[in-house]
Formats: structure tokens, C-alpha cells, sequence
């Protein structure tokens, strides 16, 4: 498949796989990183034997975005210890101010 007709059938489907990586994600800038990710390993794979592009594109955007879950899934802690959490900070807050975190 020509560089060419690949990017045109990406394109075909990048509605639809956008939809499914917002779906998993529910981020617009981790949706497009996703994206690229698919686009980069499509370019990198030989997709001439792939009978069903589509399903192959979906296939490897549902695994790039698991596997961008499982790294902010491991993030979280970091950022806890670092005090960059929103609930970190409220709960080293002065206690007047606590009470208008939780009011809020």
C-alpha cells in the first residue's frame, strides 16, 4: 500500500477512532496524542496482509490507549507524593479553607 492511499485510508477512519480514544481517555489532547501513536505504528507495521484496516486501526488505538491509562494509572502516585494532587493539597490546607474546598 502507497503512502499516499494508507494516509487516505487513515483519514477514513480517523472520526471513528477518534470517538473511541475520547471514549477511553476523555481528554481531546490525549485523544490526539493517540492518534499520532496510531498513525506512527501503522506507518511502521506492514499492513499490506491486513484484510480489514478499520478493525486493525481499532484494534491498535484501543491498545495505545490502554497503554496510556496504565502510565497515568502509575503517574498518580508520583504525583501524590510530589503534593501536585488537587485532594493533597486541600487536605494540607488551613482548615478554614478546607471547609470552603468541600462547600465548594
Amino acid at each position: 500500500m502507497t503512502d499516499a492511499s494508507l494516509s487516505a485510508r487513515f483519514e477514513e477512519n480517523r472520526p471513528r477512532l477518534r470517538a473511541v480514544a475520547y471514549r477511553m481517555l476523555g481528554s481531546t489532547s490525549e485523544t490526539e496524542d493517540a492518534l499520532q501513536e496510531t498513525w506512527l505504528r501503522i506507518t511502521r507495521a506492514d499492513t499490506g496482509a491486513v484484510d480489514n484496516l478499520g478493525g486493525w486501526l481499532t484494534t491498535v488505538i484501543t491498545h495505545v490507549c490502554l497503554d496510556m491509562l496504565r502510565a497515568r494509572k502509575t503517574r498518580a502516585p508520583a504525583r501524590r507524593r510530589r503534593g501536585l494532587c488537587h485532594d493533597d493539597r486541600a487536605r494540607h490546607a488551613e482548615p478554614a479553607r478546607t471547609s470552603r474546598l468541600r462547600a465548594a
